[in-house]
């Protein structure tokens, strides 16, 4: 489908779903986002659906201002996935030992590794820019600097929610490896401190909603807030390198025969800020819950831990301000899913997948989010579809 535009106070609200499809609070968010001042365009995705403090699935475009909230609190999260030189004939029938080999070597949860990771000991890792990475550390915000040695040690862990790790099978039988994660708890810590920081500053206390506090250009706030914001995207886009690093190593030990080859990584960031140029103006966009997709920009979006993912190239839609969905996105609460879904509905719907099918994941169930092939529709002049994958190994912290 093309987009669907409808009314706004500043500007027109673009949207790639049915309108009324959208549930009423994740409108009354959109709605808000479109009164802000500085606001310059805003475009809403298939997988749209309300979020704390901003609605995931937007893409907010403000010149001269940016709403922590609307990048969320795990900055940089985001999605790799690689193809392998595999094929679905070399995988056993009985895929309990790889899955449990990959949370031996990656921890979940709240998990962390018991010494730091060194990039260096890793297979063919470019260390390059590690040190300065972490040298940077001293100048981010000061009230979260004592998290350092925890930061360090959950450098490359998965975390929970709908983070996962997952080997997969195309169209073609290749076996394709993919994660997604962002910048665990330091990311977290870094954007609530800002959030914070921002919901007191005056020029954001006429607002229709606290959450859309916003820092603007020029302001010691805003630097101090894209300074942490940049080095928690970095942090993220290493942890996803040094997981996809992790479970390469497994694949090869588990695969010695097959001697297992690594095409390129493919990784994009769904929660994040980037600087960018529309209609002759220079503009900071927010996509939460939403990837870039320029011009032959390769992107990864999932579903559930049942229905599979695609692998998809991006058509440089303006409109969208170059942008696609994240996902297939929740139409429904995790406390709903709770209370809707039992662990033999989780069995059943999760039949063929080697995962957890117990009561700790039931709020990620596949019928919790929208169907992916219908979001993955929707924005057909926004990507093309270059891979479909289905999993065989999920696994969630």
């Amino acid at each position: 489908m093309s987009y669907v535009e409808i009314p706004g106070a500043k500007v027109p609200i673009r949207m790639w779903t049915d309108p009324a499809a959208v549930e009423g609070a994740a409108m009354r968010q959109l709605q808000n986002v479109a009164t802000l001042p500085w606001i310059e365009g805003l475009a809403v995705m298939p997988d749209v659906h309300y979020g704390k403090g901003a609605t995931v699935g937007s893409v907010i475009a403000m010149r001269g201002a940016v709403c922590p909230a609307a990048v969320g609190v795990d900055i940089g999260c985001g999605m790799s996935a690689v193809k392998t030189s595999l094929t679905a004939s070399d995988l056993p029938g009985d895929l309990s030992r790889l899955r449990s080999k990959i949370e031996q070597a990656i921890p979940v949860g709240r998990g962390m590794h018991e010494d730091p990771v060194d990039p260096g000991r890793l297979h063919g890792l470019a260390t390059a820019g590690w040190e300065d990475f972490w040298g940077r550390f001293g100048a981010v915000a000061e009230a979260v600097r004592f998290r350092q040695g925890r930061a360090v040690k959950q450098m490359a862990t998965l975390g929970s929610g709908n983070h996962f790790i997952e080997v997969c099978t195309d169209e073609t039988d290749s076996v394709w490896l993919m994660l997604h994660s962002g910048s665990r708890n330091i990311g977290k810590e870094l954007a609530e401190h800002h959030i914070g920081v921002a919901q007191k500053l005056p020029h954001n206390q006429g607002l229709v909603d606290r959450d859309l506090a916003v820092f603007v250009a020029d302001t010691p706030q805003m630097a101090a807030y894209r300074n942490d914001l940049f080095w928690a995207q970095e942090y993220a886009a290493y942890n996803r390198t040094l997981m996809m690093a992790l479970l390469k190593d497994v694949i090869r030990k588990e695969f010695k025969k097959a001697k297992p080859s690594f095409a390129p990584e493919i990784s994009c960031h769904h929660n994040y800020v980037a600087e960018e140029r529309y209609d002759g103006m220079d503009l900071l966009v927010t996509r939460k819950g939403a990837i870039r997709a320029g011009t032959g920009e390769y992107g990864i979006i999932p579903g559930s831990m049942g229905t599979g993912s695609y692998i998809v190239k991006g058509l440089g839609n303006e409109r969208a301000f170059n942008s696609a969905s994240h996902g297939a996105g929740r139409r429904m609460s995790r406390s709903a899913a709770k209370r809707r879904f039992t662990t033999r509905d989780l069995q059943e719907q999760t039949r063929g997948v080697e995962c957890r099918k117990d009561s700790g994941v039931v709020d990620e169930i596949p019928a919790a989010y929208k169907p992916i092939d219908q979001v993955i529709d929707q924005q057909r002049d926004l990507v093309e579809v270059v891979a479909k994958l289905r999993q065989v190994v999920c696994v969630k912290g």
